[in-house]
């Protein structure tokens, strides 16, 4: 009889989610921060400033939730991760997410337990050269050493190019961005291959830019966003929510110089209740009303996020393209705040 009890005891339990997941919101405010999984050192993602503080376009979300959680842009740690190393940091807890550069895959999705929240950059794979190498298509890289980062979705996506345009590569596996840069300046490989945009990044830290070329041809489909781990919706609620509050502000006009002004109130509800002052988003989450203002204050919205990292006046130079809100063409959208 008391085993029955038991039984059905645990399986309220965990119907009610109180032994099926971690409480990774009570955690992070026990310990006053979040610890955020980033790269090693992509410029304009995620790289360390002249005084070593971390900048850049996955940074700043990570910056967003510190100000929507605690008000505080630095209440985050960002723990610097391998490609090989990062689902294994956060399965075992080491980071509470990863907002690194990190490909949505259903492997990744299912088999490794993770939960992507959102699209935070719609990106695709690509292909760096030096300029003097002479070749202006991937498809004129028949016998090319290649660097690539194991543990990444690049590794199929290449073996699959190769192979469908009947060409043949030597692979020089490596185990992060640091090591690939190296290798691929002092010209241990021909061809460096990963994200588009992370190879914007390399290309825009190398002692000289101008020796090496991005190839034109996108041979996939990278949509890279936040990743946490399985079974603690009220955490996913939180990062997704956040996310889509700088994707909303901007479609609303809602930036980092007037969010404060219309947090008293204006004529449109849908800002009214992202920004508090109508409804009760904020306790939905185990936040407070002000949750989204602070995150806006904080960074911008993902308009000024975007530009100020990787955009078209940035050493980066990326053009919106996909990642254009809806309205403009591209893909960002965020869900009713309803």
């Amino acid at each position: 009889m008391k085993k029955s009890i038991f039984i059905g005891a645990l399986a309220v339990a965990i119907a009610a989610g109180g032994l099926a997941s971690a409480q990774t919101l009570d955690d992070v405010k026990a310990r006053g921060k979040i610890n955020c999984g980033v790269t090693e050192g992509t410029l304009g993602f995620s790289a360390r400033d002249s005084e070593g503080k971390h900048q850049g376009f996955d940074v700043d979300f990570c910056r967003a939730l510190g100000a929507a959680i605690f008000g505080d842009t630095d209440a985050v740690e960002y723990i610097e991760l391998s490609s090989k190393n990062r689902f294994t940091a956060l399965s075992a807890g080491q980071v509470d997410l990863l907002y690194r550069t990190t490909t949505w895959t259903f492997s990744r999705d299912v088999d490794l337990k993770t939960s992507f929240v959102g699209i935070n950059y719609y990106d695709g794979q690509g292909f760096m050269v030096p300029t003097a190498l002479g070749v202006s298509s991937a498809k004129e890289l028949d016998g090319a050493t290649v660097c690539i980062e194991t543990g990444t979705t690049t590794e199929l996506n290449l073996a699959d190019f190769f192979r469908v345009n009947s060409m043949s590569f030597t692979p020089l596996p490596v185990g992060g961005t640091t090591e690939a840069k190296a290798l691929f300046e002092e010209g241990a490989c021909d061809v460096y291959t990963t994200d588009a945009s992370a190879l914007a990044g390399v290309r825009a830290s190398l002692k000289d830019p101008n020796a090496f070329q991005i190839l034109p041809e996108i041979v996939s489909k990278e949509p890279l966003g936040p990743t946490v781990r399985h079974g603690d919706n009220q955490w996913e609620d939180v990062v997704r929510w956040t996310q889509n509050a700088l994707v909303a502000a901007e479609e609303l006009g809602v930036t980092s110089a007037n969010v404060a002004e219309l947090a008293g109130g204006t004529d449109n509800p849908e800002i009214n209740r992202m920004l508090g002052s109508e409804g009760s988003l904020g306790a939905m989450l185990g936040l407070d009303a002000d949750w989204a203002v602070r995150a806006i204050a904080a960074t911008g919205n993902y308009g000024e996020i975007f530009e100020r990292n990787i955009g078209e006046n940035t050493p980066i130079g990326l053009a919106r393209g996909l990642n254009a809100l809806w309205t403009q063409g591209g893909l960002q959208y965020s869900p009713p705040f309803r």
